[in-house]
């Protein structure tokens, strides 16, 4: 008998109906370039870090940290811009529908102990958000954004997108700079990347949330290809490999 094919799983099948184009992204200098990075911090990325922190290492995610480090150290040898936000809530303020996390002045709210040297870095601007959406984290209260000014000021023409949730913080911002964009607010911006390694999600299997209480299934690998799908959908660059000329 011949070798035996496995049969294709469901995540195999969406993939094919939902197919998600990714080409190699190559930063040779001639395009101003910043570097975004999404909550690279510990309540998100850390094992055992808070309520919605991985429970067990996690592939996904020690992949997205180890390519978002090579980036960002690329990005600050070359003087080039990055922005980092930081997951921060105040204590006693919710965030529906999630448990309390990342709390002002707790380790949660830091960086990954990889990244942890961003904050030394003249090149790195950290902003620390207490809402999902980090374009909207960014409005001060004199109506002004923390995120515009940084790419009106560095003339920034591309944006290269790293972090987690690839379906959650890193969609929503990616959706509002989009739009944002296209109103002509982020002059002279055209191009917003999404490197699909250097973004990962959590992971709630089906027979997990089954068994807790009003709890939605989030299964990792299916919410990270719809993450890009539908940031492709809107706009964004999917690319599978960055790399520097």
């Amino acid at each position: 008998m011949g070798d035996m094919v496995s049969p294709p799983t469901g995540i195999d099948l969406l993939k094919a109906e939902l197919p998600v184009d990714q080409e190699a992204f190559v930063l040779n200098g001639d395009v101003k370039t910043g570097l975004v990075m999404v909550d690279l911090v510990n309540g998100f990325c850390t094992v055992g870090a808070g309520n919605l922190a991985p429970m067990q290492p996690d592939k996904q995610i020690s992949g997205m940290i180890e390519e978002s480090v090579r980036l960002a150290r690329a990005f600050c040898d070359k003087k080039w811009p990055v922005f980092a936000f930081l997951d921060t809530h105040h204590r006693g303020v919710p965030e529906p529908p999630y448990p309390p996390h990342c709390i002002a002045g707790t380790d949660e709210a830091n960086l990954v102990p990889e990244l942890q040297w961003l904050e030394n870095e003249a090149n790195a601007t950290l902003r620390r958000k207490d809402c999902i959406d980090g374009f909207i984290g960014c409005v001060e209260k004199d109506g002004s954004n923390m995120f515009v000014d940084w790419v009106v000021n560095n003339q920034i023409q591309a944006i290269l997108v790293v972090g987690i949730c690839t379906d959650i913080c890193v969609l929503d911002f990616i959706c509002s700079a989009l739009s944002a964009r296209n109103r002509g607010l982020l002059s002279p911006l055209q191009d917003v990347v999404v490197y699909s390694r250097g973004c990962a999600t959590f992971d709630l299997p089906v027979r997990v949330a089954r068994a807790a209480k009003d709890v939605i299934a989030h299964p990792q690998e299916l919410m990270h290809h719809i993450g890009l799908y539908i940031a492709k959908g809107r706009g964004a660059k999917v690319v599978s490999e960055v790399t520097f000329s």
